[in-house]
């Protein structure tokens, strides 16, 4: 991983300047500089679109598929199988084969990969070349980062660099959501690769235009290292494709689900007993469970499991009601904008030693968001969660680059052969540990949902006056067409039962809510006790200091 960040460092002989004078941001020229931003801007948001294109229109995919939810559902477990493992391989490519040579066959793969989409036409196809772009997607993560980075001088990458490309991470989900319905009526499922199509061919030439710093080219990969990342690939691979799946067949009914469970397990363990006795680990775990990494990898996974909110729990709420993307637009504005605010806030005011201050504000939004959110009821409309949703961008935009530079500063100072050993525990928490929340909390909520629904269903009794009222007046619009008293009766019933649901499933996602409003809050508390921890033994060490020096 080295060349990911310490090949960065140096300037190009185009146009370079300085990086060395205080106030400088750039190395390059200001046209220049924009120039790798946008081409990191066009690779990521090209990369996430690819992503999150299925994740987010679901619903409108399985009927150009004629296939159910469960089945449709199986695109995105088939794209993020080797998405989730590759990336931890891909640092010892670039090595070995060179940065450039990298560059030009990431992107001319992904490019291809594209094109494959858009002559899609039956299902099975569609799984065989969405595990190509989980495949394809992952050099396009690597390269967006790595521009993105290029022209900052060294104090900047682990601040403004990380903050700005952490923001295109986060924006892929809304903008695919917000700009998905327009590319659903130019051409179903194949539509939505046009515009990724474009991008990508806009990013080649950039690409070609723009060189990175290169590294030196060394031989790195050896036999193990392909042993440890099959069994990695295979392990984590296994465990990403059956979260999105898991709860449409239900974890505990499922036994097949069980076993390949197991088998993951099984693999993961043996590719830590290799990795542990080896003199040059793909990953070095020894460092990875020591108490500060733990700390970091714990704190980014919990926070990653409180913002799936924003992207499943919210929509879905919504989709109770009938509303799809197209009648979000607003909605999504304003989480952009959160995010987009929250992100610049970093990149300008970002530096390491204020990472609590800033994780403090964001678990606030979250909390305040959270609350929000929790009170919803069958009138709740998307202009109800402007103010909660976009609370929680800010969240997201003022929460990650600071873990993300925490963790880098915490790796360069063990040496650059940790760095891969970071971007693991990362990529783990994003990818793998965003899928572990999201199909933990969505399966709570059904739970919740059975259970509102069985004690609903408890005072809804026929010899009650206001139940048999309530059934009457339901049952009047069928009046013209149905004369039988009993019928009719079943009608008002049925329609009230609907009802019920609805407000079961409304008030667990109100639980769901409360929920990662108490983890926020439970973060926040734990936060401020640390930071009161560490300012009462800063004062303790200076006050026992000046009596010594005297």
């Amino acid at each position: 991983m080295s060349d990911e960040i310490t090949a960065s460092t140096g300037t190009s002989p185009v146009q370079a300047v300085p990086d060395d004078q205080p106030g400088n941001v750039f190395v390059f020229s200001l046209p220049r500089a924009f120039l790798y931003i946008l081409t990191a801007t066009i690779l990521s948001w090209t990369q996430g679109l690819g992503m999150y294109m299925v994740l987010a229109n679901i619903q409108q995919i399985q009927g150009y598929f004629h296939t159910t939810i469960a089945e449709t559902t199986w695109l995105v477990s088939a794209y993020m199988a080797p998405y989730a493992s590759l990336a931890f391989f891909l640092i010892k490519i670039r090595t070995e084969f060179g940065l450039r040579n990298f560059a030009s066959l990431a992107i001319f793969g992904f490019i291809t990969v594209c094109l494959l989409h858009i002559f899609v036409s039956d299902f099975r196809t569609a799984l065989i070349i969405r595990f190509l772009g989980g495949i394809a997607a992952a050099p396009m993560s690597s390269l967006a980062f790595l521009y993105m980075i290029e022209p900052f001088t060294q104090a900047r990458k682990t601040t403004t660099g990380i903050s700005l490309n952490l923001i295109n991470v986060a924006l892929a989900m809304p903008l695919s959501r917000l700009i998905a319905p327009s590319l659903l009526d130019i051409g179903d499922f194949p539509g939505l690769y046009h515009l990724e199509t474009g991008m990508a061919l806009i990013g080649l030439v950039l690409i070609f235009y723009l060189p990175l710093t290169h590294a030196p080219r060394a031989r790195v990969i050896g036999k193990l290292d392909i042993i440890s990342y099959l069994l990695i690939a295979a392990g984590l691979g296994i465990n990403a494709a059956l979260m999105p799946v898991g709860r449409f067949y239900w974890w505990q009914e499922a036994s097949w689900m069980g076993v390949a469970f197991a088998i993951a397990v099984i693999v993961l363990i043996i590719a830590a007993l290799v990795e542990l006795n080896r003199k040059s680990p793909l990953i070095d775990l020894r460092w990875l469970f020591s108490r500060e990494m733990l700390h970091i990898a714990i704190v980014m996974l919990i926070f990653r499991v409180v913002l799936s909110e924003q992207s499943t729990l919210a929509i879905n709420f919504f989709n109770l009601f009938g509303l799809l993307n197209h009648e979000l637009y607003t909605l999504y504005l304003f989480v952009i904008a959160g995010i987009v605010l929250g992100g610049l806030s970093c990149a300008f005011f970002f530096r390491p030693g204020r990472e609590d201050v800033f994780h403090v504000i964001a678990l606030v939004c979250l909390v305040t968001g959270s609350w929000l959110d929790s009170h919803s009821t069958n009138m709740t409309r998307p202009p109800d969660m402007y103010l909660s949703q976009g609370l929680i961008g800010i969240g997201t935009g003022l929460f990650l680059p600071p873990s993300m530079s925490k963790g880098m500063l915490t790796a360069f100072a063990r040496g650059p052969t940790y760095i891969l050993s970071f971007i693991a525990v990362f990529l783990f928490t994003q990818s793998t540990g965003g899928l572990m929340g999201s199909a933990f909390f969505s399966s709570l909520q059904i739970i919740l949902e059975k259970y509102h629904s069985n004690m609903l269903a408890q005072h809804i009794v026929l010899s009650d006056p206001v139940v048999a009222n309530r059934i009457s007046i339901l049952s009047m619009p069928y009046r013209q067409i149905l004369q039988d008293p009993n019928l009719l009766q079943a009608e008002g019933l049925a329609t009230l039962s609907k009802q019920t649901t609805l407000e079961a499933n409304i008030l667990a996602y109100n639980d769901v809510f409360r929920i990662y409003c108490c983890i926020a809050l439970a973060l926040l508390v734990i936060l401020f006790i640390k930071m009161a921890k560490n300012t009462f033994f800063k004062r303790t060490s200076a006050m026992t200091t000046i009596p010594a020096a005297a």
